[in-house]
Formats: structure tokens, sequence, C-alpha cells
């Protein structure tokens, strides 16, 4: 997937130089916020997982320690970052690092670098970030991790794209990208 020359740009707050990298964020919320539930997500959605790997392929995906944990793996084609303060973590195929400037520090693979989770890493990351690819589930779900609220003011929706998942419960969702104002 070619991705379009401006996303190469710094992301605010971070120091103009050689290794300025744009940070943008990727998450699928419900309703309600929910973005997990017992280490995993409430919900299947095979096209959103499909859209996940079309726009991380070949870039670096950040990640806090319980979201790796729930992954099982590093996810191929990209650099994996896990920020943890357990500076032993057995992470194979992952690289380790104790703070989301640190992660973006080690950051090889072209612009822009993406945080996929969980909870407290899209809190660190949202000032910074310059971009948000949101799949904004129309409906709530019971579960233990929340989204960071944010101020919607600060974005500005650039894309859209309603989608509803083919099924007898026929589940809504929308593709949405919002930039920083």
């Amino acid at each position: 997937m070619a991705l379009p020359p401006e996303r190469a740009h710094p992301s605010p707050g971070t120091a103009s130089g050689a290794h300025a990298i744009a940070l943008e964020i990727i998450a699928a919320v419900a309703a309600n916020g929910i973005i997990g539930a017992g280490g995993g997500m409430p919900w299947r959605l095979p096209d959103d997982l499909k859209r996940f790997r079309a726009l991380t392929s070949g870039h670096a995906v950040i990640m806090g320690r319980r979201t790796w944990a729930s992954l099982g793996r590093a996810l191929p084609d990209r650099q994996n970052l896990v920020v943890t303060r357990q500076r032993t973590l057995d992470a194979p195929g992952a690289e380790v690092a104790s703070s989301l400037e640190e992660a973006l520090a080690c950051v090889r693979m072209p612009s822009p670098a993406f945080c996929i989770g969980g909870a407290e890493l899209y809190a660190a990351a949202l000032p910074r970030a310059s971009r948000l690819h949101l799949t904004e589930i129309a409906r709530s779900f019971a579960g233990d991790t929340r989204f960071p609220p944010f101020d919607r003011a600060a974005w500005v929706e650039v894309a859209r794209e309603a989608h509803v998942e083919p099924g007898p419960h026929g589940l809504a969702y929308d593709y949405l990208t919002y930039e920083r104002r």
C-alpha cells in the first residue's frame, strides 16, 4: 500500500531533526469506549483486521506489554516495539523499550509509526499523534479496557467509510480517519 508523502512529516510535539517520525494511532473502539476484554477484543471484524494489516505493514508498530501478550507473536512485515517497564521481557521478534519516546527513537521503518495499544500507551501517544485511524463500532460491549478520552475539537475528520458486518447480527461500524487541527 503506497503512502502519500504527507505522512512522512514530523508529528506534533516531536523535536525536528533527522529522526523525526510521524506517530499515528490505530484502534477499534466500541460505542461505549471499550477496546478490550480479558486480554482480547470483544468482537470479531475480519475486514477491520485486514485494514489494520494494510495500514501497518511496512511500518513500526508500538504496543504495550499486555497488547504484546494478547497478540502472542510478532506481527509480520512490521517492526514490533513493546513498551514496558519490564526490561527483561522475553519478546521474540520485537524490541523492548521503556517509554514511547524510547520506542520512537528505535524506529527504523518508514514513517509513520503506529501506536496499536493498549489504553495507557494510547493515552501517552494522543498528545503527539498526527492522525487517528479509528474503527468506530456502533454498539456497546462489555470489557475492561477503554480508549482514553480525547478532545474531538482538536481533530478534523478527513475520511469515513460505513460498513456492516455480514451475518445475522450485522454489526455496523465506520472506518474514520482524523487529522490533528
